[in-house]
């Protein structure tokens, strides 16, 4: 099934299709839809199957529905309330639509919002990418104040994420690497992206929504006519692939029962951040999965195959950041690294930034400390123990504190006893 041109759409890229030919859908595809709508509900008003399908009523669903209605695929069942309202009449699927839909379904399973054209969702893409936010210095200490950093790593963080490609976070574990990642994706790019639950292609459907990575947000208001409703106004998206990353997530996925794909990682990053936690601890060989993001890194664009061989172009407008506990050196050789833009260090607190995480999450957690306490803490088990400081030292221990104080039935206030207790079990060894 080849997708038809696109009409352009008056009100912009997001303004609601007028017609089937600005849906930039076949009537047929739109029709199988439907019949498939239909097909499990039996009989729909025009109104509800208009919200099944995401599509105004009155202009390219009403058109559609026409049709359906002289291939004799649909019929008219009354009106609910005897209204008169051609939204309110009931429209029931015909045998003759029942089996065109049993058809369909052998072939694809898909119910659901009607899809976006693939050039649509790229030129949707582009118009959101990341690159055309400016991230200025004032946006990077406000969008991290609730961290505690350095100022020399703020001035690095800031040109990274203002170039909108890649990053490479490296050093000890309990730095706040992830932290920071993701506090970049929800906090420092500002703004919002439109989402499509679904795209096609080629007759394929490929979903692109998940609740489980897109926030919706408050849509704005919209202005001269309505807004697409195949599009969902979400935050910008942070995606995290840790240790469990296989080449196969990067790809899309395809449900061999219900005949549909699902848009792989990256593609559900589009407008955000692509975080590769634990870098060099997957399966897969650092190597090879930096190769993986050799051609995305540099032409922002991504090649995805479907079941059939074809190979489509998808939009990679995100920020990819890759964080590692390990050697950068010993994970990648030089050639590789270059590829990356910028390469960080998060390194340890130094002892005030450790004396102001304390305090942060004392106050945050409810615990009261005085000084000759916190003073106790990091003479008897960092300067005499010989231990490195780490940031997310502070809240493991005053967490082990209450978990203490609260079986002993203590007031939350951290004393010289519960800080050796507390530190007994977490610097426990093993």
């Amino acid at each position: 099934m080849t997708t038809v041109p696109i009409e352009p759409k008056a009100g912009g890229l997001f303004a609601e299709p007028r017609t089937i030919k600005a849906t930039g859908l076949s009537a047929g595809f739109l029709s199988d839809l439907a019949a498939k709508t239909l097909y499990y509900e039996s009989v729909l008003s025009g109104f509800d199957l208009a919200e099944r399908l995401k599509l105004p009523f009155h202009s390219a669903l009403e058109e559609l529905l026409e049709l359906m209605r002289r291939e004799k695929l649909v019929e008219v069942r009354g009106s609910a309330g005897g209204s008169l309202i051609s939204g309110s009449f009931q429209y029931a699927i015909t045998q003759l639509g029942r089996e065109r839909a049993k058809e369909v379904l052998e072939r694809n399973q898909y119910v659901g919002p009607a899809p976006v054209p693939l050039p649509l969702y790229a030129e949707a893409m582009r118009a959101q990418r990341i690159r055309d936010l400016a991230i200025g210095p004032d946006v990077v200490e406000e969008g991290l104040s609730h961290l505690v950093l350095s100022r020399e790593l703020l001035e690095r963080l800031g040109p990274a994420v203002n170039s909108g490609q890649s990053m490479f976070l490296y050093g000890a574990p309990g730095n706040g690497k992830t932290v920071i990642a993701e506090a970049i994706g929800q906090r420092m790019l500002r703004g919002n992206v439109q989402v499509p639950y679904a795209v096609e292609v080629d007759g394929q459907v490929i979903t692109v929504f998940d609740p489980l990575t897109h926030r919706l947000a408050d849509a704005p208001a919209p202005g001269n006519g309505r807004a697409d409703g195949r599009w969902l106004y979400c935050g910008r998206p942070v995606v995290v692939a840790g240790g469990e990353l296989v080449m196969e997530s990067l790809d899309l996925n395809y449900n061999v029962a219900a005949k549909y794909y699902e848009a792989p990682l990256q593609m559900k990053a589009n407008g955000g951040v692509l975080l590769i936690d634990d870098f060099g601890r997957q399966l897969v060989k650092p190597r090879d999965l930096l190769n993986r993001w050799i051609v995305p890194l540099e032409k922002q664009v991504d090649y995805l195959t479907l079941h059939t061989g074809k190979k489509i172009a998808i939009p990679f407008e995100e920020l990819i950041i890759f964080s590692t506990n390990l050697e950068p050196k010993s994970l990648v050789d030089e050639a590789f690294l270059r590829r990356i833009r910028h390469k960080i260090l998060v390194p340890n607190p130094t002892w005030d930034e450790y004396r102001e995480i304390f305090q942060r999450m004392c106050a945050a957690r409810g615990m009261a400390c005085d000084e000759p306490t916190l003073v106790y803490l990091l003479d008897a088990y960092y300067v005499k123990g010989k231990r490195p400081l780490r940031a997310c030292q502070p809240r493991d221990l005053i967490d082990e504190a209450r978990d203490i104080a609260h079986y002993l039935g203590q007031p939350m206030v951290l004393t010289k006893e519960l800080v050796d207790r507390a530190c007994q079990v977490y610097f426990a060894d093993l």
